[in-house]
Order: C-alpha cells, then structure tokens, then sequence
C-alpha cells in the first residue's frame, strides 16, 4: 500500500482509486476527493452516467474528465525527458512479436493488472526492458 503511493507520487497523482465494472462509479468518484480538491476521470464511461452532484458543488470539488490527448505530447515529452517521471513503471508487460495476439488480450481485457503492454520486434534485454 505504501509502496503504491509512493509510485503514484512519482507518477503525479497524491492517489488513486481504481474503478471497475462491479462499483458503483456514481457513489465513489467525487467523494473519494477532499474539498477544493479535483476528480478526474479517465477514459469512457457509458453514454449516460448518474453522478449526486450536490455533494460535489457543496464541497467544491473539480470534475475532470480525459479522453483525448491532443496537445499534450510535448508537455509529457518534457516530464519524461527531464526525468521528472519515469513512465517504465507504467510497463507492467513484455511480450515477443511472436506473442502478439496474446500482448493485446492482455491489454484489451487487463489480464494480471495490465497497464501498458510492450510488444518486442527484437530479443528483449531481461537486465533492460524497454
């Protein structure tokens, strides 16, 4: 646990808390987040989502959602190349191109925690992944 903050630290966020199919998004999201704090949501939800707003407005609390990354290559180039993040933490898979079908059921469906999945054209390093 302690050890997961920390590596979101790294990463940029003070937490996060990860939504699957079987929560109840609506009762989650916004409360998980202190007043004058801010919620993002990242990726696509269904069409329609109910959320209690209220308890958001009251406490002020930002909802954010990101979907699309238009523009925000060079600023992440910048992180990544100033060593401010280490995005070889996000990689939590290696796969040989022979392994291709099996690298993106791995990635559709998040098999074992999947975050970023990475295919190998080449033999790959194991002292030197990626």
């Amino acid at each position: 646990m302690i050890t997961d903050l920390i590596q979101q630290r790294e990463l940029g966020a003070d937490f996060t808390l990860l939504m699957i199919r079987e929560n109840k998004a609506e009762l989650l999201a916004e409360k998980a987040t202190r007043s004058g704090g801010c919620c993002v949501i990242v990726g696509m939800n269904a069409a329609e989502t109910k959320l209690p707003l209220m308890n958001a407005l009251i406490r002020e609390v930002d909802i954010r959602g990101i979907f699309r990354y238009c523009n925000d290559y060079p600023a992440a180039l910048g992180l990544v190349s100033s060593g401010k993040i280490n995005v070889k933490r996000l990689i939590t898979h290696h796969f040989d191109v022979t392994e291709t079908i099996k690298a993106f059921e791995t990635a559709r469906y998040g098999l074992e925690n999947a975050i970023k999945v990475m295919i190998h054209v080449q033999p790959v390093d194991s002292n030197n992944k990626c």
